[in-house]
C-alpha cells in the first residue's frame, strides 16, 4: 500500500539576525492528495509564526494539481538569540465554492533548523492534522469541565502572550448560545508595574455587523491570571448560527482613566483566526456540548 501523501510545499526561508526579520516564501505545492480523498481542486496555504500566533498570513487560492504561488511573507521580531523557541505552522486547505475549507496537511517547521543568516529552501512535507501530538494541537474537550492540565499545557506552548479560555455550547432545540468567560492568562497592566483590573465584554453581531446583544463579566481585580467562571446566553435561532460573530474584549479598568484593552478575539462568520474558527465549527458539531479552548488575544 503506498504512503498516504498529505502535500509538499517548496519554501525558501531567509533570516535577517539583524532586522529580526523573518522572510517566508511559499513556492509550490506537490504531491496533494486525489480529488476523492479532499473533494477540491483549489488551494491556499496559512502561516502562523508560533509559540504567539499573532503574525499570521495565507496565499492566495490557486488551482489545479500542481499550484504555483511564488508569495513571500515577512515575519518581524524573530529575536536570534530566541530563535529555539519559534516556529511556523503551515497548513494546507482544500477549498471549495459554498462550502467551508478543509485541512488537508500541515506542519510545524522549528527555527532551529535554520540558516541564521542567507536563504535556505526546504520542502515542507506535510502530515495529517490529527497526528501532531502536543499542546499545539487540537486537543478535544466535551466535558463542560476544562481540565487543567490542558488549559497550562496550552499556555506553556503559547508563552506569554495573554491568552483566554472560552467555552461554547450551543442548544438547537432552544436555540441558545452559551459562552462562559472562564479564566485568563498573563493579563498585562501595560502603564503600571502591578497586575490588571479586567473584565470581558462580550458582543454579538449579526451578519450586517450590527449589534444584537452585549455584556460583561465583573471586575476581577489584580490578577494577571483571573479566573471568571460566568456564563453568558444569547438567543440565536438555528438557521442564524452562521451568520453571527461573538466579539469578546478584554479591558483594564483604570481609575480616574479611560478603560485600557488587552486585547480582543472574534468567534463565527468573522472569526479573527483559524483557531477561533475551528472552535466555532466545533461548537456546532458537538450536539449541545461544551467546547472549550485556549485563545490568544490579539492587540487592538
Amino acid at each position: 500500500e503506498p504512503v498516504a501523501k498529505y502535500g509538499t510545499l517548496d519554501v525558501t526561508f531567509d533570516y535577517d539576525s539583524q532586522e529580526q526579520k523573518l522572510l517566508v516564501t511559499v513556492t509550490a505545492v506537490t504531491d496533494i492528495p486525489t480529488y476523492s480523498r479532499t473533494g477540491g481542486s483549489s488551494w491556499q496555504v496559512h502561516l502562523v509564526l508560533l509559540p504567539i500566533k499573532k503574525q499570521r498570513a495565507k496565499t492566495s487560492i490557486q488551482r489545479g494539481p500542481c499550484p504555483v504561488f511564488t508569495e513571500t511573507f515577512k515575519f518581524n521580531h524573530v529575536e536570534s538569540e530566541m530563535i529555539g523557541n519559534y516556529a511556523v505552522r503551515f497548513r494546507l486547505y482544500s477549498v471549495r465554492r459554498m462550502k467551508k475549507e478543509r485541512i488537508v496537511g500541515e506542519k510545524i517547521f522549528y527555527l532551529t533548523k535554520l540558516n541564521l543568516q542567507g536563504k535556505m529552501s526546504v520542502p515542507v512535507i506535510l502530515e495529517p492534522s490529527y497526528s501532531l501530538s502536543g499542546c499545539d494541537s487540537q486537543i478535544s474537550m466535551s466535558e463542560a469541565s476544562c481540565s487543567e492540565s490542558t488549559s497550562s499545557c496550552q499556555s506553556l506552548v503559547h508563552g506569554s502572550a495573554p491568552e483566554i479560555l472560552i467555552g461554547l455550547l450551543y442548544n438547537a432545540t432552544t436555540g441558545r448560545l452559551s459562552a462562559e468567560v472562564i479564566k485568563g492568562s498573563h493579563f498585562k497592566n501595560l502603564a503600571a508595574n502591578r497586575p490588571p483590573n479586567t473584565y470581558v465584554k462580550l458582543t454579538l453581531l449579526n451578519s450586517m455587523g450590527q449589534e444584537m446583544s452585549k455584556c460583561k463579566t465583573s471586575i476581577r481585580r489584580g490578577q494577571p491570571n483571573p479566573v471568571y467562571k460566568e456564563t453568558f446566553v444569547f438567543q440565536v435561532a438555528l438557521f442564524q448560527l452562521s451568520d453571527v460573530t461573538l466579539i469578546l474584549s478584554v479591558y483594564n479598568k483604570r481609575s480616574m482613566k479611560r478603560k485600557e484593552m488587552i486585547g480582543w478575539i472574534s468567534l463565527g462568520l468573522n472569526s479573527s483566526g483559524d483557531d477561533e474558527l475551528n472552535h466555532w465549527t466545533e461548537m456546532k458539531e458537538s450536539k449541545g456540548q461544551q467546547v472549550c479552548r485556549w485563545h490568544t488575544l490579539l492587540e487592538s
